[in-house]
Parts: C-alpha cells; structure tokens; sequence
C-alpha cells in the first residue's frame, strides 16, 4: 500500500492511496489551518470504524441477518500533552432490524477485532480498544 500526500494552502493536505480517491485533511485555525477538513486522527477514528463496521455488516450478511439499518458511534479520550495519543477508544454498534440474536451481532463483533480488522489489530497494540452494542428492534 503506498500514499501520496501534496500540500494544498497552509496546513491543508490531499492524499490518496492505491485506490485513487483523494481524501482532504485540515487542522484547526490555531495551529495554522483553516477547519476546512477532517483532522488526521479523526480519520484515523473513521478509518477504524469503517474496516470493523465492513466487517460486521459482512460477517451478519453472511449469518443471513436482514439489517434493517447500522450505525456506529466511535469514542475515545486522549491525553493533554503532545503526543495527545488516545489513551482509550470505544466502539458502540447500533443494529437495527427484525428478530436480530444477540448472539449473533456478539459473534460478528468478536471476529472483527479478533481476526479480520486490520485497523483494530494495529491499533489495540497501542491503546485499549472496548466494543458495546445495542440492538434496536424495528416493526
């Protein structure tokens, strides 16, 4: 995997990687941004919500688990001094749908933080990485 990285103005950046979408990151007013983008470690975040949140939905598409929608909410607290590193991240999964087990939302959860979610693996060597979920039955 390779990223190319090119300055726009100030501390706005472009970057891509292999796939070719350009993705624009920005940093707060008071380091010399402009606030026009996500910040880097926000994408981090996304960046880990999404590979964990594939994986779920893949995991119950598979399970035959007829979502009916999915959203998550990713948290973390981060230390005063520089490095301001996350000293814990939280992952809250929200299923939506009919008859969802529970143990089967528990299941998908366990094999993306335990096998498939690269981001969750690299980053749970750094930092404590929780998971909750609720699920919301729909009529």
């Amino acid at each position: 995997m390779k990223v190319e990285l090119v300055q726009g103005r100030g501390m706005s950046l472009m970057a891509k990687a292999d796939s070719g979408h350009w993705v624009v990151m920005d940093g707060p007013e008071e380091f010399g941004g402009s606030a026009a983008a996500t910040k880097p470690l926000e994408l981090m975040l996304m960046g880990l919500a999404g590979c964990t949140g594939m994986d779920v939905i893949s995991i119950l598409q598979k399970k035959r688990v007829k979502l009916e929608d999915f959203r998550m909410e990713v948290t973390t607290d981060r230390v005063e001094q520089h490095p301001k590193v996350f000293t814990e991240i939280n992952i809250h999964f929200k299923i939506y749908g009919k008859n969802i087990k529970e143990k089967d939302v528990t299941r998908a959860i366990e094999l993306s933080s335990d096998t498939y979610c690269a981001a969750s693996a690299m980053l749970k060597k750094a930092v404590p990485i929780t998971t909750s979920f609720e699920i919301i039955e729909t009529e």
